[in-house]
């Protein structure tokens, strides 16, 4: 009998470590929404954010605040913490380590790269957003009404890298100013893809309040928008791009060492060194190439450069009109909802369309790009994007890729802090769909599995490139000669890509990092499981972390491994 007057030691279910975990990260993750917006990607239905502050001031009263935080998480004993909980602890100092380690390098002061610009997301966000109120179509027009003030604290802080030397090398943003041109010089407002969302208003909104919506949205793109986009414009070609670095090593930047050391553990969420990434990606890359000797083999071509030189000149590989790509691209997608129960236990609600690249990006943006609402095929340029590589592109970036994984995570009961990317764990399983495509049978021809293994190459070859560009001395052409001999990705491919991974240190070499902890967890559930590994369990277990360090990632998928032995023994 419990004595009333007594307290019980465990009558509270959480620990006070526990509480105050939840606590921190709910207190910081609030204010953080506050100062940025929210922090995952929202739902295109939803109210636009704001633009936020990007001012010196307001990036070192973040790093302050996120420094406090973390040395209050630190405090917190492990031992006190659930099993759960521990899992919410390390991802969030994992998190909170690589803001202060991005402001500490001055990361704001490089917002613009070959890939990513802050005016390119404006584009982007553009592309997704609908406005299906009248009061979410003025707050939309009220973020437009930020992009002055915006554009000119970006322009500020780019001016201060520049004059110290830091900034994305000068020969990867040769033609990058580009869309921002097209809206400085635009005769047609209502052409612009900021407009876009006015465009697909509702029919059922009041027909007056949309003329009135559509009038204030061109007045406003015509006397604010597109005078700020000409101030950008002559700030990127008069002074800015013409001042940027000439040398292509991230180690050539200030404290070049500690900023690409920096890089290398925000994108692939481990402590390898760059000359241990370069030896990983060289031996991964011969695994490989003795796969795609094999296929060349097999269809009567003497070597792999004789296969490659084929498949980039035949015709029969490269769609005829845009349309073309999309349907083919459709085709993969439900080829994969006729297999899907078979490889997944707990599916996304969400659904995504496939749209193409907008004009304006697409003659420097990537074959594709996933997310939880929208795959987006890159269309310009049809000779550059082969269909043999398309399924494989399709399963990366859509569905059980980006799309699919994007969607689940934003789907499952986890703190807004677990929903954030992270490259390593996103990228990784993306690559991991690209290969799990031949058990689903998704490749129907040779030259759609030597597509495959090109992108699997591509990948390796980044754990190559990456290093050698950014430490090892490397050159641009050296490294498109990489590319150009142990992958068939097209020319022009090679050529954004590897400036890609000039600007943008560390991030290529997240891919195959991540999908190496990814095949290496899943060989060891099915060598401890044997006949009674469950691929739909196993692939349901991993995603339900919605994104982790690689080190919790195989923490987790170990834990379960030991649960799952118990329970069958």
């Amino acid at each position: 009998m419990i004595d009333a007057t007594t307290p019980e030691t465990n009558a509270s279910p959480h620990p006070p470590a526990g509480q105050r975990l939840r606590e921190l990260y709910t207190e910081e993750c609030a204010w953080r929404s506050g100062e940025l917006g929210t922090l995952t990607m929202p739902d295109a239905d939803e109210d636009p954010a704001f633009l936020p502050r990007v001012d010196e001031t307001a990036q070192l009263a973040r790093q302050h605040r996120w420094e406090r935080t973390l040395v209050e998480v630190r405090k917190l004993p492990r031992c006190e913490l659930t099993v759960s909980e521990t899992l919410d602890l390390d991802i969030y100092v994992q998190q909170l380590e690589t803001l202060v380690k991005a402001q500490e390098c001055r990361m704001w002061e490089r917002p613009v790269n070959a890939d990513s610009a802050f005016w390119r997301n404006l584009t982007f966000g553009a592309l997704r957003q609908h406005l299906p109120r009248e009061a979410a179509a003025r707050a939309y027009l009220d973020r437009l009404a930020e992009i002055p003030r915006y554009f000119a604290q970006q322009t500020d802080n780019m001016r201060a890298g520049v004059r110290r030397g830091f900034g994305p090398p000068r020969i990867t943003m040769v033609g990058r100013e580009a869309p921002v041109r097209e809206v400085a010089e635009t005769d047609d407002v209502t052409s612009l893809a900021l407009y876009n969302p006015l465009r697909t208003l509702p029919s059922t909104m009041d027909p007056t309040v949309r003329a009135q919506l559509e009038r204030e949205a061109q007045k406003l793109l015509r006397d604010r928008i597109v005078p700020a986009y000409r101030k950008l414009l002559d700030f990127l070609t008069s002074e800015y791009l013409p001042q940027l670095p000439a040398s292509i090593a991230a180690m050539d930047q200030p404290d070049g060492g500690e900023f690409y050391t920096a890089q290398l553990r925000e994108y692939t969420t481990t402590d390898l060194s760059p000359q241990e990434i370069f030896t990983i990606g060289m031996g991964e890359v011969a695994a490989i190439r003795v796969e795609m000797e094999q296929i060349a083999d097999q269809l009567g071509f003497g070597g792999i450069e004789a296969l490659f030189t084929h498949m980039r000149s035949h015709e029969q590989f490269y769609a005829k009109a845009p349309r073309q790509l999309i349907a083919e691209a459709a085709y993969t997608c439900k080829s994969f909802d006729a297999v899907v129960h078979r490889f997944f236990g707990r599916l996304p609600k969400q659904r995504f369309g496939i749209v193409p690249t907008p004009a304006d990006i697409a003659p420097f943006d990537t074959f594709g790009r996933g997310g939880p609402d929208t795959y987006i095929l890159n269309t310009y340029n049809l000779p550059a994007r082969p269909l043999y590589s398309l399924p494989a592109l399709t399963l990366h970036e859509s569905a059980p890729g980006h799309s699919f994984h994007l969607s689940l995570t934003q789907e499952l009961d986890l703190p807004e802090f677990r929903r954030i990317y992270i490259a390593a764990f996103g990228e990784g399983w993306g690559l991991y769909c690209e290969r799990l495509g031949v058990e689903m049978g998704m490749y129907e021809t040779p030259y759609e599995l030597a597509g495959m293994l090109s992108f699997q190459m591509w990948r390796a070859a980044r754990l190559v490139v990456d290093p050698g560009i950014h430490a090892l001395g490397w050159s641009r052409e050296q490294a498109q000669h990489f590319l150009r001999r142990n992958t068939a990705i097209a020319e022009h491919e090679i050529i954004t890509e590897v400036d890609r991974y000039i600007a943008w240190p560390g991030q290529a070499a997240s891919y195959y990092l991540g999908y190496l902890s990814f095949r290496r967890m899943r060989e060891a559930a099915e060598k401890a499981l044997g006949s009674r590994f469950d691929i739909r369990e196993f692939h349901d277990t991993v995603l339900s972390l919605g994104n982790a360090p690689l080190s919790v990632l195989e923490r987790h998928v170990s834990t379960f491994i030991e649960e799952r032995s118990a329970s069958l023994a």
